[in-house]
């Protein structure tokens, strides 16, 4: 049962076929839309988190693609469980959280300055797009409170209360815009009900995941109201027969669409490096439970605590995590080094080595690196294996 689990999970998330979405930027609007959201981050160690999510599923992928979907209104910045591309088409199930925020239900933003605020909210209508670098261009005398923390915090609460939306990014600088001018013309802002948010909240994972787990579901969720939506949800489908429970072979509980099986699941062998903050491992209770891999980003742990690395990355043979690998890309150098490689769950090292050497100069191309250095404590024939030219 884990075995079919594993590809039926992997297949929805895209990572069993070499072109799931097709190819260009509308294959990225495709995997962000079925996927439901990509994290943003900004560490810089190898390709951030958002190009790298995509580029592991989007073969052509480049980072101008998710930018075009952007500027095309296609995708949005906001939170989901972190800040992540989202959507347009589901902007409506933001406005819950835009309304909390605004009514004061996070205390990060309580203390934002109102008559900043709204003095930069001003400029913006008046002078158009802003950074908020540009917040500290306009000094009101010394001692101002036009400050970098100020000003910082005051253009974060008008974004997470919708009042603003990043227009574009410039590397990681994002450029804020009035929400109003962003919106696409007939785009849905009817704020969801509770109902309407839990079934949206169901079937989104669902269809990313192919099945589910209460703890998965309510991850992060504290509402009570919404918890009740998400059980009536469930029990709905359930009785309509779309939804099945299932447990055994040390399971717990969970649910998957009635036929999601039924489909069988290609197996695929091609080996992928994933991001720290891939939407198919971004569960660790769930990576363990089903995958038997234990993974924890040691980029926040003292480095006198680690055990595998800095910023090391899941290794995925077909449906099985073989190990992690530490890795950095020095793009001035234009060189890709290879710190560290672990080998799990009883992966043959021999055989592997072209699977990962293919991968490794895959990954070191897309990270604009033509030369790939590997340690010598990493495993033997690696470095012959990916010695030429990229």
């Amino acid at each position: 049962m884990k075995a079919r689990l594993r590809q039926l999970t992997l297949s929805r998330q895209g990572l069993l076929s070499p072109a799931p979405f097709g190819k260009g930027a509308a294959a990225a609007l495709k995997a962000v839309e079925h996927l439901g959201y990509i994290q943003i981050d900004t560490l810089s160690v190898v390709e951030r988190a958002h190009h790298h999510i995509l580029w592991t599923r989007i073969p052509d992928y480049k980072p101008e693609y998710l930018q075009q979907l952007l500027r095309d209104r296609l995708v949005f910045e906001y939170w989901h469980h972190a800040a992540s591309y989202l959507p347009m088409r589901d902007y409506r199930f933001a406005l819950p959280r835009m309304k909390a925020i605004r009514n004061g239900a996070s205390r990060y933003f309580n203390d934002a300055d109102p008559h900043l605020m709204r003095t930069i909210y001003e400029r913006i209508r008046v002078e158009g797009p802003l950074r908020v670098r540009d917040v500290n261009t306009k000094k009101q005398g010394q001692g101002s409170w036009w400050n970098w923390g100020k000003g910082k915090h005051a253009v974060e609460k008008l974004f997470m209360q919708g009042d603003l939306m990043v227009l574009e990014r410039n590397g990681m600088e994002k450029v804020y815009d009035l929400t109003e001018r962003i919106l696409p013309a007939g785009l849905n802002l009817q704020e969801p009900s509770t109902d309407e948010y839990a079934a949206h909240i169901v079937e989104r994972t669902l269809k990313a995941h192919g099945f589910t787990n209460w703890k998965q579901l309510t991850h992060l969720k504290t509402d009570p109201k919404l918890k009740k939506a998400l059980r009536a949800a469930l029990d709905e489908r359930i009785d309509a027969g779309l939804v099945t429970e299932f447990s055994g072979e040390d399971i717990p509980l969970a649910y998957m669409e009635s036929d999601a099986l039924r489909k069988r699941s290609a197996k695929a062998f091609s080996l992928k490096l994933l991001s720290p903050f891939d939407n198919a491992i971004i569960h660790r209770d769930r990576l363990s439970q089903f995958f038997g891999f234990d993974y924890r980003l040691e980029c926040y742990v003292p480095s006198h605590k680690r055990i595998f690395g800095y910023f090391c990355l899941p290794m995925l043979f077909g449906d099985t995590f073989i190990g992690r690998i530490d890795c950095k890309a020095h793009r001035g150098e234009r060189r890709f080094e290879v710190l560290n490689i672990h080998i799990e769950n009883n992966a043959k090292t021999d055989s592997l080595i072209p699977h990962l050497s293919e991968a490794l100069k895959t990954f070191a191309a897309f990270n604009n690196c033509s030369r790939i250095d590997v340690h010598t404590d990493c495993l033997p024939y690696l470095r012959d294996a990916v010695r030429q030219e990229i």
